[in-house]
């Protein structure tokens, strides 16, 4: 079983579906020749030819709205966003229209669409290239929303977003892209859209996370695992649907919490989740429920990316105080 990383383990993935099913094609801005930003499209193009990996026009409402229509029309289309902050101009066609169809359809149409996206910081990237706004795409019913953090999820999930029949955004990690490696199998396999993963077991206090915030995670769980301290790293996977039994599971086990994200902390995804389990776990806390965010600022200048990011400091912090509830 070979060893990948997270961007060839996507790559094998996509040059898999493309040579099993006529039906799959992408589109996006530089995915053909260039084969994308971070090169994960690498190869499609000189294989597969200009009809299934197609260079686009800088206009992603066109993108999306084009995607729309093939995936309506019977196509597995596959749309890369080059930065999740180039995606506003196509919220429009998600929002109104790719989220709708199904129930504006009464169940007739469907639309099999996978929109990728590069996500999040820490890469020292310009504005616009670090955004984190997971929480738009999970307040709009009708959208499914993916997060691997390991590159054998990344395949398995990608798999099963292109085969769902619903709107997927998958959101890749820019940090986890080539973080590290690790064995994943050839073929065909899918990790269950809605499942959470207990990256970490523990008992003394769960900290929730997803994405590259997982990897933080377990940095942090290994630092207190020095002092005798048992934290439980649950990596979500899958923003929307949440997988509520087992984000009450983790929290009714070790009665604390601590949540994970690098987006903005107004109305950030961290607030659900604690709402989430003041219904399902309320009576099994020991202490508040925390959250380690980003700020209520626009993505800053790399300069200021060390501070804006959660970091093992900002984290450790906020673990020690809830341990001491």
């Amino acid at each position: 079983m070979p060893e990948q990383n997270m961007v060839q383990a996507l790559n094998t993935a996509l040059h898999e579906m493309f040579a099993d099913d006529p039906r799959v094609l992408l589109m996006g801005e530089d995915v053909g020749k260039n084969g994308g930003v971070f090169r994960v499209s690498g190869g499609l193009y000189d294989k597969f030819g200009a009809e299934r990996v197609m260079d686009t026009p800088l206009a992603e409402s066109g993108i999306i709205g084009t995607a729309i229509g093939l995936a309506v029309g019977g196509m597995r289309p596959i749309v890369e966003i080059q930065f999740m902050g180039f995606l506003y101009p196509g919220l429009d066609q998600l929002f109104s229209h790719a989220s709708r169809l199904r129930t504006r359809s009464l169940g007739q149409v469907t639309v099999p669409l996978t929109l990728r996206m590069p996500y999040g910081g820490g890469i020292r990237a310009p504005e616009q290239h670090a955004d984190s706004a997971e929480a738009y795409l999970t307040h709009t019913p009708g959208l499914k929303v993916l997060v691997p953090s390991t590159p054998y999820d990344a395949k398995g999930l990608l798999y099963a977003a292109i085969e769902d029949p619903d709107p997927v955004i998958f959101l890749e990690p820019i940090r986890c892209y080539r973080l590290g490696r690790m064995e994943v199998p050839e073929g065909r396999y899918t990790v269950p859209i809605g499942k959470a993963r207990v990256a970490r077991p523990g008992t003394d206090l769960s900290l929730i996370a997803w994405g590259a915030m997982v990897n933080l995670a377990e940095k942090v769980a290994d630092k207190f695992q020095e002092a005798g301290i048992s934290i439980e790293v649950l990596d979500l996977r899958t923003l929307a649907p949440l997988d509520k039994e087992a984000i009450g599971n983790s929290v009714a086990k070790t009665g604390r919490c601590v949540i994970l994200h690098e987006a903005p902390r107004t109305g950030g995804l961290a607030g659900e989740i604690t709402a989430l389990i003041m219904e399902t776990a309320f009576w099994d806390l020991k202490a508040p429920v925390a959250r380690v965010t980003g700020f209520d600022v626009p993505y800053p200048a790399y300069a200021w990316e060390d501070f804006y990011m959660p970091n093992v400091s900002r984290v450790s912090r906020v673990v020690t105080e809830t341990l001491k509830d």
